[in-house]
C-alpha cells in the first residue's frame, strides 16, 4: 500500500488552491538573529538572502523573545526538570512551572484561576469542549477568529444554536440575543479582544451591558468570554489588554504567551469551579502534554517583566513607535484602520499593487504580510504592519520613507 493515489488528489486540490490565489507561498527560514545596534533595532537574515530584515510581520509586541532573562530562565527550569513533561497533566506531567504559571496568570488577569494549554487555539476548542452542552448557544463576531469559529464548530450543537453578528454592530448583538432559541440554560458570548487583521478592538464594556440586559432570561445567565491573544501584554495602560482599555471585566479571559510575552502556549483564565471543569472535561487539555517548564518558566518571567517599570517602558515606546508609524502613514495620505494598537493596516484595495508592495519592502530589507482576494473581498486587500517595541524611530521612519518612494 502507499498513498499514491491520495497524493494525486491531494496535488489536485493544491492545485485548485493556487488558481484561486489561497496557496500559502514557500516558508521562508530565519537563520540568524542580529541584536539592536546603534539606531537600528534587531535585524534577522534569511536562507538564500544577503539582506537584514526588520520584521513588522511579528506578534512579538514587547520584542521579549531574545530577552536574556526568558532564556535564562527557560535554562535553569531545563536543567533541573528536563526539556519534556513525560506525559500528561494528570498521569504527573505536572511541574512546579506549570502550577506557578497559573497562578501567576490568574492574578495578572485579576481572575481566581487559569488553565493553560498548548496554545490559544487549543484553549478556544477545550473551552468549548467544556461548557457545551445540548442547551448552549453560541454567538459570535462576524470577524472572530478561525480557533473561535472552530471552537463552535466542535461544540457539537445544533446551527440553530448558533448566532453571528456584523462586526462591533452592538445593535446586531442585541438581535442575536432577541433570537436565541427557547429552552436555553446559557449563552456564551464570544469574541475576539483585539482583531488582528485590523488592529480594532472589541467595545467589552458595550457588549457586558448589553448581556446583562439578558442575563435573568436564561438559567446559567450570558456568558462573556473574550479571546485577547493579540491584545494580551499589548495593550491597556498596564498591558492588561483590552479589558483593561474598555474598563470592562469579561467572564472569562483567553490569551497566548506566543505574542506579547514572547514565548508559546495558551491560557484561559477564569472562576476557580470554570477551570476544575475544564481540568477534567477539555479534550484539548486532557490528551496532550503539556507546555515544557522552560515555556513555562520564561512566560513566568515575561510576566513579570510586563508589570514591572521596565514593561511599562517597553509598553511605552511600543506606544510611542505605534503613533509615529499611524501618524507617517496619515502624512502621506495613506489609509488605515484607526486605532491604538500595535497592528497597523495599510489599506491598498488592489491585489496586484499589494503583491508589488510586499515584494518592494522585502527587497529593501522589510518583512510585513499582505491580505489579497479571496483571503480579504476584493477591494478589501490589506498589509499588515506589526509594531513591536524593538523598533526604534530610525526604523520607523525608514519604512514610512519606502511606503512614500513607492510607485
Amino acid at each position: 500500500m502507499s498513498t499514491n493515489k491520495l497524493d494525486i488528489s491531494l496535488a489536485q486540490e493544491l492545485e485548485v488552491l493556487k488558481q484561486e490565489g489561497r496557496a500559502k507561498a514557500p516558508e521562508r527560514i530565519i537563520e540568524q538573529y542580529l541584536p539592536p545596534k546603534g539606531e537600528k533595532g534587531p535585524r534577522y537574515k534569511l536562507v538564500g538572502s544577503d539582506n537584514e530584515f526588520i520584521r513588522l510581520n511579528s506578534n512579538s509586541y514587547l520584542s521579549l523573545s531574545n530577552h536574556t532573562e526568558l532564556a535564562a530562565a527557560a535554562d535553569k527550569a531545563t536543567h533541573k526538570f528536563g526539556v519534556g513533561p513525560g506525559a500528561v497533566r494528570f498521569i504527573d506531567g505536572t511541574f512546579i512551572h506549570h502550577d506557578q504559571l497559573e497562578k501567576r496568570v490568574a492574578r495578572f488577569v485579576e481572575k481566581p484561576a487559569a488553565k493553560i494549554f498548548n496554545s490559544a487555539y487549543t484553549s478556544n476548542c477545550g473551552l468549548a469542549h467544556t461548557i457545551s452542552n445540548n442547551k448552549t448557544h453560541w454567538i459570535g463576531d462576524q470577524l472572530n477568529h478561525n480557533s473561535i469559529i472552530r471552537a463552535m464548530r466542535i461544540s457539537n450543537i445544533p446551527s440553530v444554536n448558533k448566532g453571528i453578528f456584523k462586526h462591533n454592530d452592538m445593535a446586531d448583538l442585541k438581535r442575536c440575543l432577541e433570537e436565541v432559541v427557547p429552552g436555553m440554560d446559557r449563552v456564551v458570548v464570544i469574541f475576539d479582544g483585539i482583531f488582528s487583521m485590523r488592529g480594532d478592538y472589541a467595545p467589552i464594556h458595550e457588549i457586558n451591558a448589553i448581556c446583562k440586559a439578558y442575563d435573568s432570561k436564561f438559567k446559567d445567565g450570558v456568558i462573556i468570554v473574550v479571546d485577547d491573544s493579540h491584545g494580551m501584554g499589548a495593550y491597556g495602560e498596564t498591558g492588561r489588554g483590552t479589558a483593561e482599555f474598555c474598563k470592562a471585566v469579561p467572564d472569562i479571559v483567553i490569551g497566548t504567551f506566543g505574542k506579547a510575552f514572547g514565548v508559546n502556549g495558551g491560557f484561559i483564565a477564569a472562576s476557580t469551579t470554570l477551570v476544575e471543569a475544564i481540568r477534567q472535561k477539555a479534550d484539548t487539555y486532557i490528551y496532550t502534554n503539556p507546555l515544557s517548564v522552560a515555556d513555562c518558566a520564561a512566560a513566568i518571567k515575561a510576566i513579570d517583566i510586563c508589570d514591572s517599570d521596565e514593561g511599562l517602558a517597553l509598553l511605552k515606546n511600543l506606544k510611542e513607535r505605534t503613533t509615529q508609524f499611524r501618524q507617517g502613514l496619515e502624512r502621506l495620505g495613506k489609509e488605515s484602520i484607526p486605532g491604538p494598537h500595535p497592528v497597523v493596516p495599510l489599506m491598498v484595495r488592489d491585489t496586484g499593487k499589494t503583491h508589488d508592495l510586499v515584494k518592494y519592502l522585502f527587497d529593501h530589507g522589510v518583512l510585513v504580510v499582505g491580505l489579497t482576494f479571496p483571503v480579504v473581498p476584493k477591494g478589501d486587500e490589506t498589509i499588515r504592519f506589526q509594531i513591536n517595541a524593538s523598533h526604534t524611530s530610525a526604523d520607523i521612519e525608514y519604512v514610512i520613507e519606502l511606503l512614500n518612494h513607492f510607485e
